[in-house]
């Protein structure tokens, strides 16, 4: 076993400058666990960096990888690795670097966690980077509380669909702007109520106690639709005015009553194992939009950017 499958793009540019390429498979170093991957996600970070607009981060060596979290089975365990063994069905993310998009990836314990028994590799790989960013989100950013009311921005997509249901396993009243063709299914999440983003201007909404942004722009409008004592959770920022957007999020998080918490995920084992206990209960459900072959990535890229997106699309490699 010397290479891999694995997406790759060798410059930056359109969904259709990725393809299904052969690279050498990771050589699993101490203190690591070599994981067979049999999923994973497509996340909206990816199509920033698969466009080049990120590149100060990403660089320019190529062919480039893709693919940030994982669901899959254990295929080695370095001798100093306990409680992990062949075989063992796992989750995790990669952490701040691409490329799970793979036949195999190496990782350290922490990034993984066992993966919940109720649901197969390819719902689970849907999970990881929306279901961790939202549980850090909602419960430790925002420090949602039973009984206060959240909105939830892009409530149908990968990080919001999971944000509903976790709203609602905390106890709160959750609304969801997302579109009208989408509307039942948010409803179906558990959203108590449905706005349609594109007929309901943000300077009308109602106040709310947390906000929680997918989006990434309007921040100043967003704020003013805090309750007292609220606060804003975003997990992006405006791309295509990155200084300016990332400025008023640091801002804001400083200054004022009304808080706004941004931050970049890179979970470790403990939330991945709380979140198998989320899904394991019942209290969440993976939302697959669509699965693709690993060959398919151009075309889950351009269902992603085409929007109207369901749950996550994701790759299936076994």
């Amino acid at each position: 076993m010397n290479d891999m499958r694995a997406a790759l793009y060798d410059s930056y540019g359109p969904p259709e400058v990725l393809y299904e390429g052969r690279v050498p498979v990771p050589v699993r170093k101490p203190g690591e666990v070599l994981v067979r991957v049999h999923a994973a996600s497509v996340n909206g970070g990816e199509l920033y960096g698969r466009a080049g607009k990120v590149r100060l981060v990403t660089g320019r060596r190529f062919p480039q990888r893709t693919g940030l979290d994982f669901a899959g089975e254990v295929a080695e365990v370095d001798a100093s690795v306990t409680g992990l063994r062949a075989g063992d069905r796992v989750w995790g993310i990669l952490g701040r670097s691409f490329g799970s998009a793979a036949e195999y990836v190496s990782v350290r314990p922490r990034q993984i966690a066992y993966a919940p028994e109720n649901v197969t590799l390819t719902e689970a790989a849907s999970l990881p980077a929306g279901g961790t960013t939202s549980l850090t989100a909602l419960r430790d950013k925002a420090g949602l509380r039973a009984g206060e009311r959240l909105l939830v921005r892009g409530a149908s997509g990968g990080v919001g669909s999971v944000a509903v249901q976790l709203g609602k396993a905390l106890g709160a009243h959750v609304t969801g702007l997302a579109s009208a063709e989408n509307s039942d299914f948010v409803r179906e999440l558990g959203a108590d109520e449905v706005l349609d983003h594109r007929t309901t201007p943000l300077p009308e909404l109602d106040r709310y106690d947390v906000i929680m942004d997918t989006v990434g722009t309007e921040h100043r409008l967003l704020r003013t639709r805090l309750a007292p004592g609220g606060r804003l959770v975003s997990i992006a920022f405006d791309i295509d005015r990155p200084v300016r957007s990332i400025g008023y999020l640091l801002g804001s998080a400083v200054h004022g009553r009304q808080r706004v918490r941004f931050f970049s995920g890179n979970p470790k084992h403990d939330l991945f194992a709380e979140l198998t206990a989320y899904v394991e209960r019942g209290d969440l459900r993976p939302v697959v939009d669509t699965v693709h072959p690993l060959a398919g990535i151009a075309a889950a890229h351009r269902a992603l950017e085409a929007g109207g997106v369901r749950g996550k699309h994701v790759l299936r490699l076994v």
